[in-house]
């Protein structure tokens, strides 16, 4: 993966190595995941970095831990067989965008980081969480469809 050095919002951008890849016949198809990844790369890059190191064990991890949930439980999500399944893992990934939600806002209550680096990061969760939500929706019908 690399990072593209221009920015949409001021957010780098993911430039997909795997483009070879068919990637039309997996998860990284879903505009969903792609912008979980996104948000998960700004925090990586924006948020952690600015933590002092007395939360390198609180919110440091916990933000890792809900960046990194969210990808992973719309791909794990994707891969199961039944509809409903996915459905359970998706919803748990939008927890985790909710989670990192609240983990910005702190960062932002401690003045960790600032008003313009919280706007963006709000931005990016709120555009992800409609898209997953949109997903979600599109996954029920499939599922009322069968």
């Amino acid at each position: 993966m690399k990072i593209k050095p221009e920015t949409k919002k001021g957010v780098n951008l993911v430039e997909d190595d795997f483009a070879s890849y068919d990637s039309g016949k997996d998860f990284t198809s879903l505009e969903a995941w792609r912008k979980a990844r996104n948000v998960k790369l700004y925090f990586y890059k924006s948020v952690l970095p600015c933590l002092p190191a007395e939360e390198r064990f609180g919110l440091d991890t916990q933000i890792r831990k809900a960046s990194i949930s969210a990808t992973a439980n719309i791909a794990e999500g994707y891969g199961r067989y039944h509809y409903q399944e996915g459905i359970q893992y998706y919803r748990i990934a939008r927890a985790s965008l909710y989670e990192l939600k609240d983990h910005l806002i702190s960062a932002f209550d401690f003045r960790y980081i600032s008003k313009a680096l919280f706007k963006e990061g709000i931005e990016l969760i709120e555009e992800a969480k409609k898209t997953l939500n949109g997903y979600i929706g599109f996954v029920k019908r499939q599922k009322a469809n069968l």
